[in-house]
C-alpha cells in the first residue's frame, strides 16, 4: 500500500456497551491526539464507524477498540490519496444503525455469513432469491445483477417490504447483502424473529466483495456509494467516477453537471425545484469561503487535503 495515501478503517460489532460515556471519551482523546477523523456511531448494543488518518494511528485504533471489548469487530481497510473526512464525529444514538423498535438479538441471531470467495456461487443458484438491502440512491448507482430492489428510502422501511411481499417465502433461501455488512445483520435477525429459515449475507458487505474479487470475476455491476467524500467505489476499492451534490447529498456524474440545474456545491437536477432561497445562499457563501482559503493559503475543511498539507 501507498504510503502516501491515508488510511481508511470501516468496522462495526453488536455487543453490549455498559459504560458508554466513558468509551466515547476514550475514543475522543485517541482520534484527538493522532489526528484521525471520521464517524463513530456507538449505542447500547454496539459500534458502528469509519475512521480515516495515518497508517499507524488506525491501525493501533484497531487494536485499542479490541482490547476495550470489541473482539469480533468486523474491519475492513482501505486508501485513498485525500482524507475523506472533514472532521471527527463521535454520537451517541439509541441504535448503530437505525431499525426502531424491533427487540433484536443481534449477537446471537442472524444469517449464515458467506465469504466474497463463495459469494458468487450462491448467487448464481437460480433458488437464490437475491436482496439489496441498501436504499434505492445506492442501488441507482451500483448493485448485483439480478438483486431485487425492495425501493427503500430508509433501512427500516425493509419491514414493510417483507411485510408486503409474500411471494418471499419462509421456507426460501435468501441471500442479502449491504455496503459493509450492518444492515444485513439486522435485516436477517428480523427475518429469523419473523420466521425465515435459510438466509444468508455477504461477509463484510460489498467492500470487502470488491476488494477481493477481480474485475474479471466480479458479478457487480456500477459502483459502489459510500457515506464520505469518496462518494462511490469501483473493484480494489478505487475511487469511482461520481462526484456529491451539497445541495441534496446525492452522487452525481459528469453528464448530471451539462444540466442547467446544476450549480456546484449548491445544486443539481435532484434537488433544483427544492432548495430554499436561504439554503442556496448558505451553499453559495460556504463556496466563496473555500475559495478565498484556497487563494489565501488557509485551513478550510472542505478543501482536499493529501498526507503532505494534512499535517
Amino acid at each position: 500500500m501507498n504510503n502516501n495515501n491515508f488510511t481508511i478503517f470501516t468496522f462495526y460489532q453488536f455487543r453490549k456497551i455498559i459504560k458508554i460515556n466513558d468509551l466515547k471519551r476514550v475514543l475522543s482523546q485517541y482520534c484527538s491526539f493522532n489526528k484521525i477523523r471520521g464517524t463513530i456511531i456507538l449505542a447500547s448494543e454496539g459500534i458502528n464507524g469509519t475512521i480515516a488518518g495515518l497508517e499507524k494511528p488506525v491501525i493501533e485504533f484497531e487494536d485499542k477498540i479490541k482490547n476495550l471489548g470489541f473482539k469480533r469487530i468486523e474491519a475492513k481497510y482501505s486508501k485513498y490519496k485525500y482524507m475523506p473526512f472533514n472532521r471527527m464525529k463521535i454520537k451517541i444514538k439509541k441504535e448503530i444503525i437505525t431499525f426502531a423498535k424491533s427487540n433484536l438479538d443481534v449477537e446471537k441471531n442472524t444469517a449464515t455469513h458467506i465469504p466474497p470467495k463463495k459469494w458468487n456461487t450462491l448467487i448464481g443458484s437460480k433458488d437464490t432469491i437475491l436482496i439489496d438491502l441498501r436504499n434505492k440512491f445506492e442501488i441507482k448507482i451500483g448493485t448485483f445483477k439480478n438483486a431485487v430492489n425492495p425501493q427503500l428510502d430508509k433501512f427500516s422501511d425493509f419491514k414493510t417490504f417483507i411485510k408486503n411481499n409474500t411471494e418471499i417465502k419462509k421456507n426460501k433461501k435468501i441471500a442479502m447483502f449491504c455496503t459493509g455488512g450492518i444492515r444485513c445483520e439486522k435485516a436477517s435477525a428480523y427475518m429469523i424473529k419473523k420466521g425465515y429459515k435459510d438466509i444468508y449475507q455477504l461477509k463484510g458487505g460489498i467492500l470487502k466483495y470488491l476488494e477481493v474479487t477481480s474485475k474479471e470475476k466480479s458479478k457487480w455491476i456500477g459502483e459502489c456509494f459510500v457515506f464520505d467524500n469518496r462518494v462511490s467505489l469501483k473493484n480494489e476499492l478505487r475511487k469511482g467516477s461520481y462526484d456529491l451534490c451539497h445541495g441534496c447529498r446525492l452522487p452525481i456524474k459528469n453528464n448530471d453537471k451539462k444540466s442547467k440545474k446544476y450549480e456546484k456545491g449548491v445544486s443539481c437536477k435532484n434537488c433544483y425545484n427544492l432548495l430554499s432561497k436561504a439554503k442556496r445562499l448558505k451553499l453559495r457563501e460556504r463556496n466563496k469561503q473555500i475559495e478565498l482559503a484556497k487563494k489565501r493559503g488557509r485551513y478550510n475543511p472542505y478543501i482536499k487535503q493529501t498526507i503532505f498539507n494534512f499535517f
